[in-house]
């Protein structure tokens, strides 16, 4: 049954609005969402909070094995993470959680422990699915798969943008030198790097507002898997 189950597999690297794309998609479609890069978050996490090294690939894996993480929505269309049963939404998202996902994910036995876990959200009426080896590794016969890219530079700027709102200490320099350096982390990874799958449709975001990520999408969502828009 799974595997008849509609897939718009969204990869690319941190910045390029996968996330938002990705909401937006699952909000029109009334389909479930998967955001992988949170799964790897969490076991970073986790495992920080357990004092593991990161580069300890086999107590990281069991850390991945048995992750107790739960996504809560609410009524206002946004989520609550908890991980051992504490909030750690903010936390998740920060910088220093996701440059150790990057580190953990490069772990060949971390990857194949979440990979049972992210088929899992495969559920009708449909899937999005936001990571970097949705459609390559983790759903590769996807009815539609996206790639999307930007500068490091605007990557940066964007990201520096939302630390400000939330008043938060940001370089600008500092975001982004540690961009480039996890996405060359990400993409010379032995197992599963980051990369376009060779069916995929790509789109370079660096001048394109939301609304026009989000319309293409649609339209390519709509063309390739006739599916039902929610007014």
């Amino acid at each position: 049954m799974s595997d008849e189950v509609p897939v718009i597999a969204i990869d690319g690297p941190s910045g390029v609005g996968k996330g938002t794309l990705c909401q937006w998609l699952a909000a029109r479609l009334g389909w479930h969402l998967l955001d992988s890069g949170a799964l790897y978050r969490l076991t970073a996490l986790a495992a920080q909070r357990r004092g593991l090294p990161l580069e300890d690939e086999a107590r990281v894996a069991a850390v991945a094995v048995a992750l107790d993480a739960v996504f809560v929505a609410d009524v206002a269309g946004t989520s609550r993470v908890l991980l051992d049963d504490v909030e750690v939404g903010d936390v998740l998202r920060g910088e220093a959680t996701g440059n150790a996902a990057s580190r953990v994910a490069a772990l060949p036995a971390v990857r194949a422990a979440l990979l049972q876990r992210q088929r899992n959200f495969r559920r009708p009426p449909g899937l999005i699915a936001d990571g970097r080896d949705m459609g390559t590794v983790v759903f590769p016969q996807a009815g539609l798969k996206l790639f999307l890219n930007a500068s490091a530079e605007e990557r940066a700027r964007r990201r520096y943008k939302q630390f400000i709102e939330k008043v938060i200490d940001a370089n600008l320099a500092g975001l982004i030198e540690e961009i480039a350096e996890r996405d060359a982390r990400d993409a010379q990874r032995a197992v599963a790097p980051l990369q376009p799958a060779a069916d995929a449709e790509m789109l370079d975001t660096t001048r394109l507002s939301v609304m026009e990520v989000c319309e293409w999408a649609l339209a390519l969502a709509v063309r390739r898997l006739a599916v039902r828009v929610i007014p």
